[in-house]
């Protein structure tokens, strides 16, 4: 094999190999391209998801402030509750007194 046949043949493999590269570029780009539906399908699921969340955020902050509301509800029904315990155990006791004055006036 001569020189001239050597660079010849190696152009014509170098030239192959550039085709076989160009080619594999082109269907790679071709499988994996991004159609505007697709774009346009994200975009609309970007939004609907951003929705989501701020309804999410707003039901926490809802529910933040009807436990918060509760909870002074019954601290406030609690302290009610010891407040008519407490006078009935007085009403019980003065009762109680005056059951027993009344034993000693009669007897």
């Amino acid at each position: 094999m001569s020189r001239t046949q050597f660079i010849i043949v190696t152009a014509v493999i170098l030239f192959a190999a550039f085709c076989v590269g160009w080619f594999a570029n082109w269907l790679v780009h071709r499988f994996t391209r991004v159609s505007a539906s697709d774009v346009g399908e994200l975009d609309r699921m970007s939004r609907e998801l951003h929705e989501a969340e701020e309804t999410r955020d707003q039901a926490i902050v809802w529910l933040q402030a009807r436990e918060a509301e509760l909870s002074s509800q019954l601290a406030q029904t609690e302290a009610e509750l010891r407040a008519a315990m407490e006078g009935l155990r007085d009403a019980r006791a003065e009762a109680e007194e005056l059951r027993a004055y009344l034993e000693r006036n009669q007897g």
